[in-house]
């Protein structure tokens, strides 16, 4: 009987300690704005993945722009590396929720063959640049307020939300999308997969 007792008393504090893991979750995901978007002018993805085989892959994908200290970028000068994309802007919470994990991975990446860019659809330079400085971002964003690159890239691969954050393989192709804000363990495997495709 106290056997029993012992039992049903660790399954109770496993079920407690579970419950309590998902409300911080919870909490967390509330806090950084993406389950709240009335009146935010921005569309929040849920930050679900889907990643394609290299044979199902569309593109390649090339996208050129201006970056908001005004130096030109062109990720066909980036052939032979995976990059990474991610749409975003300053006042959109989720945003700045993943930017430390994205500032995190670009930094640690730097010197393996992987390329970040940021895509911004509606900051002027001097909030974009703020917003860079406040997060460190080691990284160019291309001023995107026309609508122009994120047309050529919902070409290739609809990106639904902001952010989004898509990852090309080596050959330019999309490898994987992530619709909403990105976890820096997601993402860190993502861009492990598509390096181990080229190694």
């Amino acid at each position: 009987m106290s056997t029993m007792t012992g039992t049903a008393r660790r399954l109770a504090a496993a079920l407690l300690a579970a419950g309590c893991a998902a409300t911080l979750a919870a909490c967390t995901a509330a806090d950084s704005g993406a389950g709240d978007v009335a009146g935010q002018g921005y569309v929040s993805g849920d930050g679900s993945v889907q990643s394609w085989d290299v044979g199902d892959r569309r593109g390649p994908v090339s996208i050129a722009g201006t970056d908001f200290t005004g130096a030109e970028r062109d990720t066909a000068d980036w052939a032979g590396d995976v990059v990474v994309l991610n749409t975003w802007y300053a006042g959109c919470p989720p945003c700045r929720a993943e930017a430390p994990a994205l500032t995190d991975l670009a930094t640690a990446y730097q010197d393996d063959g992987v390329r970040f860019l940021g895509i911004n659809t509606e900051d002027d330079a001097a909030t974009a640049l703020a917003f860079e400085r406040t997060f460190d971002t080691p990284y160019p964003s291309l001023e995107d307020r026309d609508g122009r690159v994120v047309a050529d890239l919902s070409g290739v691969v609809p990106l639904q939300a902001v952010p989004t954050t898509v990852v090309l393989d080596a050959e330019g192709m999309v490898a994987a999308r992530v619709i909403g804000e990105v976890e820096r363990p997601t993402l860190e495997s993502l861009i492990d997969d598509a390096l181990a495709e080229d190694a």
